[in-house]
């Protein structure tokens, strides 16, 4: 809302500051600049505030604003003076204005550092979070306008306006003065401040996804007057599933005395209804949407599911009215669904909701499912059924204009009723803010992930999404690096959550494999060792063997501590009159589940062929009871002997005792499983490969749970041999007061200079532009030396001639200056440069560079074809912790060149994770390092030379996951 009035011409309406904010009850508001144009709106919010709050803002009776009032706290410099509301409906329920100080608290402007802060908040609506939304977006305003502390004066009757500023998180000084009391907050962000603020968008967006999927009433607005149509299978849907709470149907085409369709009551309008409606389902021709959603909000709809077409992926119109249907439900404080959408399911029995085009709800179980696909959604939701899974809600985003999986993952977090989150996304809108949910997330319960369009880019239609340069191969390292289970398919999705729901975790990768089929049992144990997995030799029960001889084997494999897991191949068996039993998959599944009921807690997986009801028998749930030798949750204490054995994982999720209601915290008991899952539901799979793939899912998720628990950490010693301060300012002189945005790459000796700051040394290069000018170089660094060229089209290509090593005198070195540009070309096209030789190693290249899209990325390999032609690389997030980095060269396919592969040495490989721990820090601590490489890195038996190094500066580019909390903007 930019002003139209006499704003001050010198600093132009800071449109960057207008944010969306969820509050903590789950409903939204806007926060933007006041403008000169407010000064009605000021008025009629101050007559609404009571008289208790006005006396707390102004220490004194103040009974209404005056003409000087409205027209102080309606015209800000945007400067030494800014003010902030908070609206909904266009209306404000909340202001907050600085004015910055001197030392004597007298207005002043910068230098001065320091600004008087109070704040006003509607009474109807304190208690919703307002307050601390409006001081996390001022600091922030603040901060960028050269402020650092903030000074308020509270009276000490004003208990909640003191606890917003104690509980901010923010370093702060505290007296008692004149009767109130002073407070002066340090507005540099700190851990605790960041943490309190995370915690607060967590319960926020929680919540606003809880009144989605458990609303106490809903009207679908769109029901037609006779039977078909969309609007009408939803209430039909909708009345079917046994909806818990009260139902309505609206359409502004029905008669006066309509009464009632399908048995609800009928109006032609949600305000119409006299009673408070929680969520709508809306279903009306695009053009009638902005109607039905005013109406909606006019009447406190909490918010909405848009299940109408035409919007973004329509094209340049369609986008623009999704903005607008974006704007419009947030203005009055709804959330959204869609548009697109096919719709939300809760299967949780206090609910019952099945506000969606799906014919018949899911059964209840416990996963949850996050689609942004309708086919999709359709797709997984029909594989559930067939093989007898449960969901505990579905959200089937559509063009996924508001909510998003990011939310889902705040709500699944929490919530007791879900013990693994699926996703099929096509996009991630925020990157960074997704891996630190899933992350979370992915602590307490298996978040598994496919992600569409990987090669196309595509993104949802209308959404903005940052671009990412990285490949979808380092996409996928940094998922599993968050403990995301990332598969490439929908079917993969389904059959790793099947087994992450209803079996615990495994302890290591040891499967044993037993069954009547010898041949099923060897495609089994072929396609564990493809999958990284530790196959026992198959057990051939025979194809004669019956349900209690599978029964028995089952139960002697979880009894055997040399395996973490079983897997089960069943075939039909031969009957007494000799011919296969391909009915009596119940009654195997019947003896399958009373071994497991009584074994020790391991996974069970089965993999059958043409074994009649097996997999719909194994999926019906049965006792719950606690099993012998169930071990406690969490890493068992002592080393493990066997390093195929790690210690015991948290159970994964099914077999829950009891079913709580949801959106409560989750809890370590809920979360792990105190029961024995696995005497619930066992999966069954078709074919081998897919039972053990989802199985190898489990095990390196297990691994990365385990690793969770104690996370790395960065080491305290290169503290004291980092100069951060003196490399930022460094880093200012070589940007300059004015940088191009684009950035500037540095000279070799400028990279050598920065780099050594971080305690990374770059050996010499100097320049030898003629063959007298390589030998007086030589001579400075000592023989023996190496001639190289340092043309872009040449760098790190051996390959090609352009390295000469090992020139032990001056004879060798001219001949060889000779060759090289005889074959290459000038040595002004060349640029050659002399070095000295390195200890003999192995030649890495350590890189670290920042994604638009992923954030700070640190990555690792050998030098030359292995990285370059292979792939073989290595990614992780930075911050890299010392577990990071030793991960990081263990990880790709060719580490165990470094370990002493077919009896040469090892390296130093303790050098090369402290090397990727300096070049993390030094672009984790400075932004405007977008882009660092190093290579090679020789790795030799004592200690690395880095041979070679580049960087480039740019202007740092924006964190929006550090700044105050905001949904996308549009």
């Amino acid at each position: 809302m930019e002003p139209t009035g006499e704003q001050s011409p010198h600093h132009a309406y800071p449109d960057h500051w207008e944010a969306d904010v969820v509050l903590r009850d789950g409903g939204t508001a806007r926060i933007r600049p006041i403008t000169t144009d407010d000064a009605d709106r000021l008025v009629s919010f101050y007559e609404q505030v009571s008289d208790e709050s006005k006396y707390y803002r102004f220490f004194a009776p103040y009974p209404r604003l005056s003409a000087r009032d409205v027209h102080r706290f309606t015209h800000h410099d945007y400067v030494d003076r800014v003010g902030l509301a908070v609206t909904i409906g266009g209306e404000f329920i909340a202001t907050v204005r600085f004015d910055r100080i001197d030392e004597r608290g007298r207005p002043a402007s910068a230098p001065a550092d320091e600004a008087e802060v109070a704040f006003l908040v509607q009474d109807a609506h304190q208690g919703r979070g307002v307050a601390s939304a409006l001081l996390e977006h001022i600091a922030a305003v603040a901060r960028e306008r050269g402020i650092r502390r903030f000074a308020a004066e509270v009276l000490p009757a004003n208990n909640k306006m003191i606890k917003v500023f104690r509980d901010a998180g923010f370093t702060q000084q505290r007296s008692f003065e004149d009767g109130s009391v002073h407070l002066t907050l340090d507005l540099e962000p700190t851990a605790e401040s960041l943490a309190v603020q995370r915690a607060r968008e967590q319960r926020a967006e929680a919540r606003s996804v809880q009144r989605l999927l458990a609303p106490g009433s809903v009207a679908v607005v769109g029901v037609g007057r006779a039977p078909g149509g969309v609007g009408r299978t939803v209430l039909r849907n909708l009345l079917a599933s046994g909806f818990t709470g009260r139902a309505y149907a609206v359409n502004t085409s029905f008669a006066e005395d309509q009464g009632t369709v399908e048995g609800v009551p009928a109006h032609r309008s949600v305000g119409g209804i006299g009673e408070q409606v929680d969520l709508a389902v809306v279903a009306v021709p695009a053009d009638r949407v902005p109607e039905a959603v005013a109406d909606c909000g006019e009447q406190g709809v909490q918010g909405l599911v848009v299940l109408t077409a035409g919007y973004a992926e329509r094209g340049t119109e369609g986008r623009e009215r999704q903005r607008e249907l974006v704007r419009q439900a947030r203005s009055y404080g709804m959330r959204i669904i869609g548009p697109n959408a096919f719709g939300i399911i809760n299967t949780s029995d206090a609910v019952r909701l099945n506000a969606s085009l799906a014919p018949e709800s899911p059964k209840a179980g416990r996963i949850g499912l996050f689609t942004q696909s309708g086919a999709i959604g359709i797709a997984v939701l029909s594989g559930l059924h067939r093989r007898g899974a449960g969901l505990s809600a579905f959200i089937s985003a559509g063009n996924r204009a508001d909510v998003s999986g990011n939310d889902l993952l705040q709500y699944w977090y929490e919530d007791q009723g879900t013990d693994v989150a699926l996703l099929y996304l096509e996009s991630l809108g925020n990157p960074r803010k997704f891996t630190r949910l899933a992350r979370r997330t992915a602590a307490v319960k298996p978040v598994v992930v496919v992600k569409g369009a990987r090669h196309s880019g595509s993104n949802p239609p209308g959404h903005a999404v940052p671009v990412s340069r990285i490949p979808d191969a380092t996409v996928s390292a940094l998922m599993r690096q968050a403990g995301v289970i990332r598969v490439d398919t929908v079917t993969e999705m389904v059959d790793a959550g099947l087994l992450l729901a209803g079996q615990p975790l495994p302890d290591g990768p040891r499967v044993a494999i037993l069954g009547n089929s010898e041949s099923l049992g060897l495609l089994t144990y072929d396609a564990c060792l493809a999958e990284g997995l530790r196959p026992r030799p198959p057990r051939d029960l025979t194809t004669a063997a019956g349900p209690r001889d599978f029964r028995n084997a089952l139960a002697e494999a979880l009894a055997d501590r040399t395996s973490d897991a079983v897997i089960v191949t069943a075939i039909p068996w031969v009957g007494e009159n000799g011919e296969a039993e391909t009915g009596d998959g119940e009654v195997l599944a019947a003896a399958l589940r009373e071994a497991a009921a009584t074994g020790p807690a391991k996974p069970v997986a089965v993999v059958h062929v043409e074994m009649g009801g097996l997999a719909q028998a194994l999926a019906a749930a049965t006792s719950t009871a606690a099993r012998p030798e169930s071990r406690p949750a969490g890493p068992a204490p002592g080393p493990n002997p066997d390093p195929g054995a790690p210690s015991a994982a948290p159970a994964g999720g099914g077999g829950r005792s009891e079913d709580p209601a949801p959106g409560t915290p989750a809890t370590d008991e809920h979360v792990n499983g105190p029961a024995g899952p696995a005497a619930g539901r066992i999966p069954a799979y078709p074919a081998a490969e897919r039972a053990v793939r989802a199985l190898a899912e489990a095990v390196k998720y297990a691994q990365w749970r385990r690793h969770a628990a104690a996370p790395g950490k960065v080491p305290a010693f290169l503290d004291d041999t980092i100069d951060e301060h003196g490399t930022a300012g460094l880093i200012g002189t070589l940007l300059g007061p004015d940088p191009d945005p684009r950035g500037r790459p540095l000279t070799h000796d400028e990279a050598r200079e920065l780099l050594a700051r971080y305690g990374v040394t770059v050996r010499a290069a100097l320049p030898a532009p003629d063959p007298e000018a390589a030998v007086a170089a030589a001579a400075k660094l000592g023989y023996p030396v190496a001639l190289k060229t340092t043309a872009p089209h040449l760098r790190h290509r051996a390959d090609l001639g352009g390295v000469r090593l090992d020139l032990a005198n001056e004879n060798a070195l001219r001949r060889s200056y000779d060759e090289l540009t005889d074959l290459l070309g000038a040595p002004a096209e060349l640029r050659p440069v002399v070095q000295a030789m390195a200890p003999r190693g192995v030649d890495t290249v350590v890189r670290a560079s920042i994604d638009a899209a992923a954030g700070a990325v640190l990555s690792f390999g050998l030098a030359g074809a292995p990285s370059e032609l292979l792939g073989d690389t290595a990614h992780r997030l930075v911050p890299a912790t010392d577990r990071d980095a030793a991960e990081l060269i263990r990880s790709i396919r060719a580490a165990p060149v470094l370990f002493g592969w077919r009896g040469s040495a090892p390296v130093d490989t303790a050098a090369l994770e402290e090397l990727l721990l300096r070049v993390s820090r030094l672009v984790d601590d400075h932004p405007e390092v977008v882009s660092v490489a190093l290579e090679p890195v020789v790795v030799a038996t004592d200690g690395l030379t880095v041979l070679g190094a580049s960087v480039r500066l740019a202007p740092p580019p924006a964190r929006s996951d550090l700044g105050p909390r905001r949904l996308p903007s549009y």
